[in-house]
């Protein structure tokens, strides 16, 4: 379930016209291999989206973030798997040192096996490709499959369910512990404009389990391709889920993304979403609480610079009582790049002794980078304990001066002061060789935006 609302409008006629063709060929040319109810839902998602249509900065939702530069792009879906011409070499560069346990390797959203390796797993664990699991493990997913991250009111979950073909699936059954974490590589290869890959991703914990999942989005080349993803997380009773994102597409890409997470009873689950790639990167981060004494945490970290523009938007669905939730996201922007950060702790009726908490922190590089930020709260409770805030500023002139008075030069001051800044989120990373290393990657590259904006 998802609170976030867009208005319908219709898409424009080419737009409608160009994607219900793509979908006519897709389904006659490969759809029909999966169950017939995938493909209820896929024909129930292209009608959704043309009802739809990309979404405008009319509507509130997309009022500081214009997707025009996606609806104009030639409309390619990566619907069938192309030849993989990537070695294990290849993909060093985007594994996690010291990172143990199994890896799923996806190029432009379809799962490679030869690129992967599944570490051998607790009894009744299932870990793979999503394609091969609405088969082999049916009555599992399509009990929960699009059954969290609904498309009604969001045109890009719909054309993701009208056109994804495969993605990861992740089973943990009632009271296993998976020791490693998981890391899921998607690896958009896109040889010409418009490539668009539609990974659908579904994490099932169930009760009592543990897990740890990392979710790493990267790209090869720099032609303008399109990653539109969409994360299903169902958390058991007493379940505990930690998943981390991190999101590095070329400059050129555009990324779009809905991590949905459903919450039972005295379940725990920690996100954290790290995101510096992709001309345009979107981000919807979904929790409903469906049972009482939930905690959840949620954790974001963006960077931009250039012309590039980064948007989170939050909904935080208290459902039930006695839950806590805590969100704290920090924007750092150089260049004229732009960030959004819209977040919203809904606070249900009978949702009585709720601790919610949410901050956004932003700090500006330049003049020219500028960020709009939205935290709300709507509270429909009165036993409650629900505080949230935002600020937008600059680097502290007195902090630097104290450091340059202990013979810290001007640029070494500013980039201590901005990777304290990043690493106050990345701390909170409980993936130890994923937190460091991701601390070293923003290390050089703050330290580059810093040199950038000194001259």
């Amino acid at each position: 379930m998802t609170t976030t609302t867009q208005q319908s409008k219709p898409a424009p006629a080419d737009n409608a016209q160009a994607h219900l063709a793509a979908f006519d060929t897709f389904e006659k040319g490969g759809a029909r291999r999966f169950p017939a109810w995938v493909n209820e839902l896929r024909r129930a998602g292209i009608s959704r989206f043309t009802a739809l249509g990309f979404p405008t900065r009319r509507l509130e939702d997309w009022k500081y973030t214009n997707v025009a530069p996606i609806s104009q792009l030639p409309f390619k879906p990566a619907v069938n798997p192309m030849p993989v011409a990537l070695s294990a070499a290849d993909l060093a560069r985007f594994a996690f040192a010291g990172l143990d346990g199994s890896r799923l390797v996806f190029v432009n959203g379809h799962f490679v096996p030869g690129l992967s390796a599944i570490s051998k797993l607790s009894v009744g664990v299932k870990l793979g490709s999503l394609a091969a699991a609405m088969s082999s493990d049916g009555d599992i997913v399509k009990q929960h499959l699009g059954r969290y991250a609904s498309a009604t009111d969001h045109a890009f979950r719909a054309l993701n369910v009208a056109f994804f073909a495969d993605g990861a699936f992740i089973y943990v059954p009632k009271g296993v512990v998976v020791e490693e974490p998981i890391h899921l590589l998607f690896v958009a290869v896109a040889g010409e404009d418009g490539t668009a890959a539609h990974p659908r991703n579904l994490i099932v914990a169930e009760a009592g389990s543990r897990l740890k999942v990392v979710e790493s989005y990267v790209s090869v080349g720099s032609a303008a391709g399109f990653t539109n993803a969409v994360t299903e997380i169902a958390v058991g009773e007493g379940a505990n889920v930690e998943h981390c994102k991190f999101q590095d597409e070329s400059l050129g890409a555009f990324h779009v993304a809905t991590i949905q997470s459903s919450l039972a009873r005295n379940s725990r689950f920690t996100s954290h979403s790290i995101s510096v790639g992709a001309q345009i990167a979107r981000h919807d981060i979904n929790a409903v609480m469906t049972g009482e004494g939930v905690e959840c945490v949620l954790n974001g970290l963006y960077v931009a610079s250039g012309s590039q523009l980064v948007d989170h938007h939050m909904v935080v669905d208290h459902a039930q009582p006695r839950c806590a939730s805590h969100e704290f996201f920090h924007g750092i922007l150089g260049g004229k790049s732009r960030g959004v950060f819209n977040g919203k702790i809904f606070v249900r009726p009978g949702a009585q002794q709720t601790d919610a908490k949410q901050t956004n922190r932003n700090l500006l590089l330049t003049d020219d980078a500028t960020v709009d930020t939205k935290p709300q709260l709507e509270i429909f409770a009165d036993d409650v304990k629900c505080m949230h805030g935002a600020t937008v500023g600059r680097l502290d002139e007195d902090a630097i001066f104290y450091l340059r008075s202990r013979g810290i030069p001007h640029n070494a001051a500013r980039r201590m002061l901005t990777q304290a800044f990043a690493s106050n989120i990345l701390a909170r990373i409980g993936i130890e060789p994923v937190r460091k290393q991701l601390d070293e990657f923003l290390q050089s590259h703050l330290d580059a935006e810093i040199r950038a904006v000194e001259g």
